[in-house]
């Protein structure tokens, strides 16, 4: 019976290699993996995460750097030699490298720019001349454009031509001697017509564009709604800038994602990993929503001493405030977040703000009323396994912490989804309307709605 040795992985084979100092032999096996495992062997081993950037051809080394952290970007960065540098940003796609530029301070910007070949300097400084998170950051100016008086075999030789340095070339761009966008033309649409065929008579003049100062989620609900994996970027004027990538939209479309479950929670949007952000800045951005929610609750406490005189003749009262805020804001966060969901998907405007309440209305008083069932079967339970906990006016009670629940959890629910769209019609972005700022609100008029129904079911008895 023989036994078989098990194959060393690739950061095995990595360490052993990197042990000879051959960088011949360093090199060869870098440009022989796939770009993923590459960049694992970064994360992996940081202590020679520059020499794998320096120790691989440009463009696979390119094509690792676009992918990994920014905390790493800047890392090898700073570590490679100008040279280096220099063959790496002009290698870059343009719209990754200004991605990369534009989180880095001014300065440092200024000295890489003077790098860049006279062509990339040109085309980064247009890029990074767009407003921070418009389609123009993204886009690329590397695509390949064809006339309508080309034939298809003219369209052929162009591609070959400019092809491999296109992000692209399942589509093809069909533009005027102005430069003005006609239309955009699948490559299976030139494959599969005669070589002598014009552009012209493919073409069906229903182009689909973005405005290069459009916000970047407007890019995200056109793919979605068009399913490309490229879309031409104009001016207002028409003329073709470049092309945004589907690529670039998941990237995007992540980073969103995480802004909003950060502020969802209740802090700023963190600009790096977790992990890397410093202590004190990572402090500055949780505090600021914190101090706002701790006056918030001041507010409350103002409100409990308002009824002090009650909570003193019915001790009870108190018992079971806790449930009934928070009741009312787990129904807000609730409503918040499918309502900040659905905008970001697109799925309800501003405009649906009327059929938004109705619904919440109608779910916010039954699940009010579940809750409320269920609060009173309790309470009723509890008198008989207890008779001394409520006394005679059990019921009394049962019906006020019943009825509370109700109103409570149905106002947590207007509040909920009706806050992301007022913050929306007001310019701010709605994950602001996060769970703990919807509970904060909730637990103030949650304590009138409760000691409301207190005077009126107890009023005469027990108050």
């Amino acid at each position: 019976m023989s036994l078989e040795l098990a194959q060393p992985t690739i950061p095995e084979k990595f360490e052993a290699i990197i042990q000879t100092e051959d960088k011949l032999q360093i090199k060869d096996f870098l440009n022989h993996q796939n770009i993923s495992d590459v960049a694992m062997l970064v994360d992996e081993f940081p202590d020679y995460e520059s020499q794998i950037i320096a120790n691989m051809s440009v463009h696979r080394a390119a094509s690792v750097f676009k992918i990994l952290d920014l905390s790493m970007q800047k890392r090898i960065i700073r570590d490679l030699p100008p040279n280096t540098i220099a063959s790496l940003l002009n290698e870059l796609p343009a719209d990754d490298r200004t991605d990369f530029l534009e989180e880095l301070p001014s300065n440092a910007v200024r000295e890489l720019i003077k790098l860049l070949d006279p062509e990339e300097r040109k085309i980064t400084l247009s890029l990074l001349g767009y407003p921070e998170n418009s389609i123009g950051r993204l886009m690329t100016p590397d695509y390949v454009y064809v006339y309508p008086d080309n034939t298809i075999e003219e369209v052929f030789a162009t591609i070959r031509k400019y092809g491999k340095d296109s992000e692209t070339i399942n589509v093809i761009y069909v533009i005027n001697k102005k430069g003005e966008l006609l239309d955009d033309i699948r490559i299976r649409d030139f494959i599969l017509n005669p070589p002598d065929k014009k552009v012209a008579e493919l073409m069906d003049n229903r182009v689909v564009s973005l405005k290069a100062d459009e916000d970047q989620e407007t890019a995200g609900e056109v793919f979605k709604m068009n399913n490309r994996v490229a879309l031409p970027v104009v001016s207002n004027s028409n003329k073709l800038l470049g092309i945004v990538t589907i690529d670039d939209m998941l990237w995007v479309a992540e980073e969103e994602f995480s802004e909003d479950m950060q502020k969802i929670g209740g802090t700023a949007a963190l600009e790096e990993p977790y992990i890397e952000m410093p202590i004190f800045r990572l402090f500055k951005k949780r505090i600021i929503w914190l101090i706002i929610l701790f006056f918030g609750e001041l507010v409350t406490i103002t409100a409990m001493q308002q009824f002090q005189d009650e909570i003193a003749k019915v001790v009870i009262l108190a018992t079971f405030i806790p449930l009934i805020i928070s009741s009312g804001g787990n129904s807000g966060s609730q409503a918040s977040t499918l309502i900040i969901q659905a905008m970001a998907l697109g799925e309800v405007t501003i405009a649906d703000w009327w059929r938004i309440m109705r619904r919440e209305i109608f779910s916010g008083f039954l699940l009010g009323f579940t809750l409320c069932l269920i609060g009173i079967a309790v309470i009723t339970v509890w008198h008989l396994l207890a008779p001394a906990t409520f006394g005679e006016h059990y019921l009394r009670i049962a019906f006020t912490v019943g009825f509370s629940l109700t109103g409570i959890v149905l106002w947590g629910s207007l509040m909920g989804s009706m806050l992301p769209l007022i913050l929306k019609r007001l310019g701010a972005d709605p994950a602001a309307s996060s769970t703990p700022f919807v509970a904060t609100l909730v637990d103030v008029t949650g304590l009138l709605i409760y000691f409301s129904f207190a005077y009126f079911f107890l009023s005469g008895t027990l108050l």
